[in-house]
């Protein structure tokens, strides 16, 4: 999802995040040669997206890229990118809950430091 709310892709966020190391992004924007442009060491095995070819660490991954970067999806790819999707939302929110626990504990923790000390 772009920032704005609406589906697709952001427009150069993830280009930079996977420029090189000398700093170039690569092509003229052709989104043929997004393969060639990550180094996937030659051990690791990677999950390739069927149409342009980009490695992931996971299926996971994979599907939510289909989902958000490609519009033409099967049935079975849209199941799966609904329930990555829905796997990611639960997982964020489990984070930001536990964050947030963390924070509070921490807010506390230090005032009654404060109170003790101070």
């Amino acid at each position: 999802m772009t920032r704005d709310g609406t589906p697709g892709r952001d427009s150069d966020d993830n280009r930079v995040a996977t420029a090189d190391r000398d700093g170039d992004r690569g092509g003229d924007g052709d989104r043929g040669g997004d393969a060639d442009r990550y180094d996937v060491p030659p051990d690791a095995e990677a999950i390739a997206c069927p149409r342009c070819g980009r490695p992931f660490a996971g299926r996971r991954q994979r599907d939510l890229h289909l989902g958000v970067d490609h519009a033409d999806l099967t049935a079975d790819e849209r199941a799966a990118f609904e329930a990555a999707r829905e796997e990611e939302t639960a997982d964020l929110r489990r984070f930001r809950i536990l964050s947030l626990g963390l924070l509070v504990l921490l807010y506390f923790g230090f005032l009654f430091v404060y109170a003790l000390v101070g």
